[in-house]
């Protein structure tokens, strides 16, 4: 599988609902119909709109966004498309922290 597909619908007492879907190959009707379409084999947001309002397509920011809901489908199509998931990726405090403790050995 290829994209992540997410499209919003309204349902009659005004609430929202949505609907998640994978797939190989992008339908017309997804392009036109869904909200979010994020291609995993080329790591880029193809589209990304919430109410007719458009939302900035950086790719990191949108996966990680949906990612907290669903996890396990995205670290699986991060699989299928070759890509590793760093769980722990270093953060620039923690890849300080080693530095410092160095000096303060060497002192």
């Amino acid at each position: 599988m290829r994209y992540l597909v997410i499209t919003y619908y309204k349902k009659a007492n005004g609430e929202t609902d949505e609907a998640m879907d994978v797939t190989k190959n992008l339908k017309p009707r997804d392009i036109q119909c869904a909200n979010v379409i994020l291609d995993f084999k080329k790591l880029e947001v193809v589209k990304a709109s919430m109410g007719g309002v458009q939302v900035p397509k950086v790719f990191d920011n949108v996966v990680g966004y949906y990612r907290q809901h669903y996890k396990s489908i995205i670290d699986r199509l991060f699989a299928e498309n070759g890509y590793q998931i760093l769980e722990n990726a270093p953060t620039e405090e923690s890849s300080e922290q080693p530095q410092q403790e160095e000096v303060q050995n060497a002192a």
